[in-house]
């Protein structure tokens, strides 16, 4: 990878307000660009907004040129890559929280939740694949987690071992308050960061969800050395801009005691 600015966005995103949620991803991706971000990354479902069980049945929607089109406008011109969410119906009707990106060079990728939650699993389907993106106008190599599956060890570690440079994790985790919201990602994110040697992103939504939830923003910028480089505790929408250091990588990758990875006993596990 080279040296990047990455912006992390903490937004307010209402379940099935379609129209003003993307107007607002569009407006924070505009400023994330003018503030010289090559990458922004947006929270879980963050265009159709959040819920669980029946009630994703109403704000699912496909992944159409009226989703990605506004966001692959941006990214083209201002050659910045730009990663949002929704609660996205496929052409079977299956149900999935996916993660889409766009790049500059009009790439798309997209990930769907591998781990759903217990609230998730009457609706949502799984994705069943592990893939990483290749960002080629950053340089860069990433991998895409939604929420609940960042508690699952293997599935960073496999990201990993493919060669990811990042880990980004959006989120879309309501309840109790930013402090305490942070103090719980602490317990793992920061393990995810330090036991790969890879940078991890995460961004949460904020605010009441108009069905019955609210968010308590967060977002965080973690090293491969598990520390934390950038944080942002607090409720408000806004983003979280920070470098990711090259430097910094290949310093841990090349440290033969601080990179665990190569050590891995593949023969037995």
């Amino acid at each position: 990878m080279k040296d990047i600015t990455i912006a992390l966005a903490v937004q307010n995103s209402v379940c099935g307000e379609f129209k003003t949620n993307l107007e607002k991803c569009v407006s924070l991706a505009w400023e994330a660009s003018k503030k010289g971000a090559d990458l922004v990354l947006f929270p879980e479902m963050n265009l159709t907004g959040y819920t669980s069980g029946q009630g994703l049945l109403s704000i699912a929607r496909p992944i159409t040129k009226e989703v990605t089109s506004p966001l692959q406008n941006i990214s083209t011109e201002r050659s910045i890559t730009i990663s949002a969410g929704l609660a996205h119906k496929d052409k079977d009707g299956n149900i999935y929280a996916s993660q889409f990106v766009v790049m500059p060079d009009k790439t798309f990728f997209i990930y769907r939740k591998t781990h759903t939650a217990p609230p998730e699993k009457t609706i949502l389907s799984r994705g069943s694949t592990i893939e990483i993106c290749q960002d080629h106008s950053n340089d860069l190599t990433f991998g895409i987690q939604l929420c609940y599956d960042a508690h699952f060890p293997q599935l960073a570690t496999s990201m990993s071992v493919m060669g990811a440079d990042l880990i980004m994790i959006p989120h879309a985790s309501p309840r109790g308050t930013s402090s305490e919201k942070y103090q719980s990602w602490m317990r793992h994110l920061t393990a995810r960061a330090f036991d790969n040697g890879v940078f991890i992103a995460a961004c949460n939504q904020t605010g009441k969800n108009g069905l019955g939830l609210t968010f308590p923003g967060v977002a965080v910028i973690i090293g491969p050395d598990g520390k934390i480089i950038s944080k942002y505790i607090d409720d408000e929408e806004g983003l979280l801009i920070a470098k990711l250091s090259s430097e910094k990588l290949l310093r841990i990758h090349g440290h033969r005691m601080k990179y665990f990875l190569p050590n891995r006993r593949k023969d037995i596990y």
